[in-house]
């Protein structure tokens, strides 16, 4: 037997109860940690669960920040300097993780008060996170404003790709589940996950086939 939800039940909700209840809505999502700092030095970390893979050619990826009506330490530093950087989480930092989600003041760093320590690579502004196993350099290219709720789109260009060698196929498919990266459902649940199989490409008439 199922429970139905309309409109009007959603939106009587009380509010933190309705947030939590539409973020689960959507299923198992992407869960990182994006890196920036800005221009004097001084470094952010920040989880977001909202991470969409936009185009292979160029290779842009893009993320949801929230109305910026409260000091947004990520949003500001991506828009100063115009460099962040993309982190998997996996199962050793998941809680640390989580704690950078705590409105840490601009002044404390997130890598300092959760534990995770900081990473560069050359000719890259902004900090990878160590502990992380893929990591991503993205360089930002473009910020969308949607009127329907004021959240904020960013669009990046991928720039540098740290990662485990023996998780890259032939194809060029990445394993992510071999170097320990999680998920999550809502706004505080994470996962380990399971692959079912990968299945070969589709086209009308032939059933997919594993892989």
């Amino acid at each position: 037997m199922q429970t139905h939800f309309s409109y009007k039940n959603i939106m009587e909700m009380e509010q933190r109860q309705r947030a939590v209840f539409i973020n689960s809505l959507g299923g198992f999502k992407s869960v990182c940690l994006i890196g920036t700092k800005n221009k004097t030095e001084q470094t952010n970390l920040a989880i977001f669960n909202s991470l969409v893979h936009i185009g292979a050619n160029p290779p842009l990826i893009g993320f949801v920040v929230r109305p910026d009506s409260a000091e947004r330490h990520t949003l500001n530093n991506i828009l100063e300097t115009g460099f962040y950087t993309i982190n998997h989480i996996n199962e050793n930092i998941y809680k640390q993780a989580h704690q950078t989600s705590a409105r840490y003041p601009v002044e404390i760093s997130e890598f300092a008060a959760t534990g995770l320590n900081e990473q560069y690579h050359p000719n890259f502004f902004s900090p990878y996170v160590l502990e992380s196993h893929i990591k991503l350099g993205v360089a930002f290219k473009e910020k969308i404003n949607f009127s329907i709720n004021e959240t904020i789109f960013i669009i990046g260009e991928i720039q540098d790709v740290y990662l485990p060698e023996n998780c890259i196929n032939i194809d060029g498919f990445v394993d992510i589940e071999a170097t320990g990266t999680i998920t999550c459902s809502g706004l505080d649940s994470y996962h380990t996950t399971k692959k079912i199989s990968r299945l070969s490409y589709a086209k009308p008439n032939t059933f997919p086939v594993k892989v």
